[in-house]
């Protein structure tokens, strides 16, 4: 017969766990799961004990994890987000749906986040959302660590890991410039003839300008933006004075709006598509707010009209 788990291993003790994997820090940690450091330090020591061996690596500060604590770590996430899932399921059978869901989304993504959880929320008006931008590695590092219950990011360019994904539509792109500027005049422009013509894009961390990046050197560009910046308000805002270009993806040139100063022309050659979608952590069951918003991003994705030029 299986041995009984101890019962001093608490649910509570391996958010412990969980919080020290997110923030690197001791103080930190004990800070996120409102606590002193003794107490959380206090309550790994006591995993430890239970479990007979060391998981983490200690010294003047945090030096990492054990293999056997990065073994118990996976196991944290899964009890820890099993007891959450209960918690939650058990909570709506009392009242309906009901809590609070926190979605992180990769930039180019922000503008489509309200096709999700306008009609979510019209559904569940007890539901409240947090969104926060992030880059697609931080998506689903946040995912992996319990911080977020779903993210928006790219669903075929990078490995994704361990995730259920729905996905919504596929991301083409577009030459954002004055009418009088280089190629403004002209109805679709060719990747090669994009990387002639100063560009202001998204910082290298950020995958849409990694993607950008291979395009323009498959036609033979080096890529050599003006202006970076981790934010796509910043790059739009240079864009909108007419003086500066940039590629962006055709939703959310249409979601910002266009002055009249401004044209989106399509890129070809070739037709470049990426698909963005919806993730969430690949567990069985899930919970209740999560498998709601996977349901609703099942009916609203056939109807997002695609953009592409054919």
């Amino acid at each position: 017969m299986a041995k009984t788990p101890p019962a001093g291993l608490m649910i509570n003790k391996l958010e412990f766990l969980l919080a020290l994997s997110r923030e690197r820090h001791f103080g930190r940690a004990a800070e996120a799961c409102g606590v002193t450091q003794p107490t959380l330090s206090a309550g790994l020591k006591q995993i430890e004990g239970e479990l007979g061996v060391l998981l983490v690596q200690r010294g003047s500060r945090f030096q990492g994890f054990t293999p056997e604590g990065e073994r118990v770590l996976e196991w944290a996430r899964r009890l820890v987000a099993d007891s959450r899932a209960m918690f939650q399921e058990v909570a709506a059978m009392k009242q309906g749906l009901a809590g609070h869901i926190k979605i992180a989304a990769i930039p180019t993504a922000l503008p489509m986040v309200p096709l999700l959880t306008t009609p979510f929320r019209a559904l569940y008006p007890k539901v409240n959302f947090t969104i926060l931008s992030r880059t697609s590695v931080e998506v689903l590092g946040l995912l992996e660590n319990l911080e977020i219950d779903a993210g928006l990011t790219y669903l075929d360019n990078e490995p994704l890991g361990r995730v259920t994904t729905v996905p919504l539509y596929d991301e083409h792109y577009r030459l954002l410039t004055a009418p009088n500027a280089a190629l403004g005049d002209r109805e679709r422009v060719t990747w090669a003839e994009v990387g002639q013509v100063p560009l202001c894009l998204l910082t290298p961390d950020m995958q849409n300008r990694r993607i950008i990046d291979r395009l323009l050197r498959a036609a033979g560009s080096v890529p050599s933006p003006t202006l970076e910046s981790n934010s796509m308000i910043v790059l739009f805002a240079h864009v909108r004075t007419g003086q500066w270009a940039s590629v962006m993806p055709a939703k959310l040139a249409d979601a910002l709006g266009l002055p009249d100063h401004v044209r989106s022309i399509p890129i070809i050659s070739p037709d470049a598509a990426h698909t963005i979608g919806l993730v969430v952590p690949h567990r069985e069951p899930m919970t209740p707010l999560t498998a709601a918003l996977v349901h609703q991003a099942q009916v609203i994705a056939p109807t997002i009209p695609d953009d592409d030029v054919g």
